[in-house]
């Protein structure tokens, strides 16, 4: 893939962003061209922390641990969960909103393949403007990054596990972000016992002290992890760097932060999920999609973009295994 001014594009964004600030931390407002639409990125210092939970945490599942540190290099962190207003410019039938950008520029975008129609509408009427993408497949959500990718020059992916719980974390080694007492989820989460069944739009509750929301409920996150409930014992460094375990197979894959749907358990920051079929299984298609997972109204994703850019070279690497090209 060619990216043309790759690099001068990032820089002149980056020193924009730090005249930007949201609690304490550097932002910047991505706006789509040719569209209205934006979206918010914080950056998040490089750091290491504790990643799993402790044996004695309430709660605890054994694929949780054993703990080990872990360092993660700074990124830039979605404020917010992808919404519907962003994604649904992906969808297919929505080509031409950038029929006017220049050639080359385009060639980019319209090369990725985007979404077949959905057999339904995959919102639910749950909710659409400012509310979180749901119902979509990992492979559907990098396809979205790749695209994104194109279109703004600036590299956008799903994070890793552990790059997940390190923002979700934001410096705690408490069961949630803000202490261990799953009383105070209502100030900071959509989960089962406030929800009124559905989800929320973004931003509903309070961010965590990075300044990042809903990463204790409302929906949950793909990650780009292949789920192995033994993967932390393979971590025999003393201090792991951003570790993370490709994915071989369309299952299972890790999503993190508990959803709408979900009990005060689910949504600690160590707690972790695999997909499986079951979030396909009332899709009528045959043979069934593999943009829209019909039984998952309580996942969508959140962007992230590392501070240092990855050559072409490496970026095309990249989308070879994630979406196995």
């Amino acid at each position: 893939m060619k990216f043309l001014n790759l690099r001068f594009i990032f820089l002149t964004t980056a020193l924009y962003a730090v005249a930007l600030q949201s609690h304490g931390q550097a932002q910047y407002m991505e706006t789509l061209p040719e569209t209205g639409v934006s979206f918010e990125m914080v950056l998040v210092p490089a750091g290491e922390f504790l990643m799993g939970s402790s044996p004695t945490e309430a709660g605890r599942r054994e694929d949780e641990g054993p703990q080990h540190r872990v360092f993660i290099d700074s990124l830039w962190v979605g404020k917010f969960e992808v919404t519907w207003d962003l994604f649904e410019l992906f969808l297919a039938e929505n080509r031409d909103v950038f029929s006017s950008l220049p050639d080359d520029k385009r060639k980019l975008v319209d090369a990725v393949t985007r979404p077949t129609p959905p057999f339904e509408d995959p919102a639910l009427g749950m909710g659409r403007s400012g509310y979180p993408v749901v119902n979509v497949s990992p492979y559907a959500a990098l396809t979205f990054c790749k695209w994104l990718t194109a279109l703004t020059g600036r590299f956008y992916r799903l994070p890793t596990e552990a790059e997940w719980e390190y923002v979700c974390r934001a410096g705690s080694e408490s069961a949630y972000s803000f202490g261990n007492d799953p009383a105070m989820l209502n100030e900071y989460a959509v989960y089962f016992e406030n929800s009124d069944g559905q989800y929320a739009s973004v931003g509903s509750k309070k961010p965590n002290s990075w300044g990042i929301y809903d990463l204790h409920g409302n929906v949950a996150e793909w990650t780009l992890d292949h789920y192995a409930a033994d993967y932390y014992s393979t971590h025999t460094d003393k201090v792991v760097r951003s570790p993370w375990n490709r994915p071989v197979a369309l299952y299972d894959r890790v999503y993190r932060g508990g959803s709408w749907d979900d009990d005060p358990e689910d949504l600690r920051s160590a707690a972790r999920k695999k997909s499986g079929m079951f979030l396909q299984k009332d899709d009528p298609q045959v043979p069934k999609s593999f943009w829209w997972y019909t039984n998952s109204s309580h996942i969508g994703f959140r962007l992230v973009s590392p501070v240092n850019m990855p050559s072409s070279e490496e970026l095309r690497k990249f989308w070879a295994t994630v979406l196995d090209e």
